[in-house]
């Protein structure tokens, strides 16, 4: 018979897969489909719209697995101003989903940038 040894990760999953970089990349993405939605055509707006919805969802759904999973009790109570930064850098991807304006994308990776501050201030610890 064969024992499983329990281990103990700070993660869900070994250290060094999560990175606030996979949200930040589709952020900026949603600020260059605002950049050229303007000047695409009536078809192409329709496609640049769904594919901003999308990429929106998918920069929430990196920040809440960063959120859920790398930052444990103990990094929250180290930085409490965490919990506000994902809430309000989540819903500010909402806020991308329902405007055009490039200015909510440029909110938005602002955010991120500063989760990723943190983020990467954990990792030298």
């Amino acid at each position: 018979m064969k024992f499983i040894k329990p281990v103990y990760a700070h993660c869900d999953l070994p250290c060094g897969v999560y990175d606030p970089a996979q949200a930040l990349i589709e952020a900026k993405s949603l600020k260059q489909i605002l950049a050229k939605y303007d000047s695409l055509d009536d078809h192409n707006k329709t496609r640049a719209i769904i594919i901003k919805e999308e990429r929106a969802e998918l920069v929430k759904h990196h920040l809440m697995v960063l959120w859920a999973d790398y930052f444990k009790p103990e990094l929250i109570e180290k930085y409490p101003q965490l919990h506000d930064m994902f809430h309000k850098a989540i819903r500010q991807a909402s806020e991308v989903k329902h405007h055009l304006e490039e200015a909510e994308a440029d909110k938005l990776i602002e955010q991120i940038n500063a989760i990723s501050d943190i983020f990467f201030e954990t990792k030298k610890a």
